[in-house]
């Protein structure tokens, strides 16, 4: 039994044989691939490009800050939530115990905060107020506190997109400034997207137990409907996506690091 969420309550759902794997990036299971597959390698990496990508647009680029900015969000996002996630109902069907995971989830969260706190004394003590607003949003979402209220699409989009990018942004420039907002916005845009193309595709491999139908083309030919012909489309882009907002982040953090 595994628990999944669809931008709503958590439901307890029962892994059939149409695909054996949770997600497209998780591994066999067992062992360290499952410490692995709890990354959720594609989209932790897809997240800390929002880090990079908001570090990039303030006037003035510090490589340390950036480092230790994208640590902490690898600390929040990559170990916490997605520990607290698997604790909550086991979506990956790892077999992580539970008690491994809450360390995970509270060594990460500590190392954030303080990673975050010693940010403040060298940057801005108005960092504290990111590391507090961070702090809440990593519980509320995946705790799914105030009756899941915070677990919505709108609020990924917030917490996992535009929240990294406008802190790292800040972190540079010591200062909320317009054109990061508005890169804050767009990375925004791209968690929402990010969302809609991955719901379904965790929608037909945790829940759905078989389907069946057929396309009848305009001249006649009919074509087989599966799981795979469903899935396939949205997994090759968020691949794709992946690989892109990795390569855009590396070479706008290049570029800065190159030129100045």
């Amino acid at each position: 039994m595994v628990g999944s969420s669809f931008g709503g309550r958590r439901e307890r759902v029962e892994l059939t044989s149409l695909n054996e794997r949770p997600a497209f990036y998780a591994l066999a299971p067992g062992g360290w691939r499952d410490y692995l597959t709890l990354l959720h390698p594609p989209y932790t990496a897809w997240h800390l490009s929002y880090v990079a990508i908001g570090a990039a647009v303030a006037p003035a680029f510090d490589g340390g800050r950036l480092g230790a900015t994208a640590l902490a969000f690898f600390l929040a996002v990559g170990l916490t939530a997605h520990a607290l996630d698997e604790l909550a109902g086991r979506p990956l069907a790892t077999s992580i115990p539970d008690t491994a995971l809450r360390w995970i989830a509270a060594g990460g969260l500590v190392g954030a905060v303080a990673l975050g706190l010693a940010g403040a004394v060298i940057v801005s003590w108005w960092l504290v107020a990111f590391v507090a607003v961070g702090v809440f949003i990593v519980l509320a979402y995946n705790l799914e506190l105030f009756g899941g209220a915070f677990h919505s699409d709108v609020w990924f989009a917030a917490a996992w997109g535009a929240f990294p990018a406008l802190t790292s942004s800040f972190a540079q420039a010591e200062t909320i400034r317009w054109e990061a907002v508005l890169v804050a916005l767009a990375c925004g845009f791209l968690s929402a997207a990010q969302r809609r193309l991955s719901t379904p595709v965790r929608r037909l491999r945790r829940h759905v137990a078989q389907v069946e139908g057929r396309m009848i083309m305009k001249t006649g030919a009919e074509v087989e409907i599966d799981e795979r012909e469903l899935r396939q489309p949205s997994e090759s882009a968020l691949r794709a996506l992946t690989v892109a907002m990795i390569l855009l982040s590396g070479g706008l953090v290049a570029a800065r690091m190159l030129n100045g």
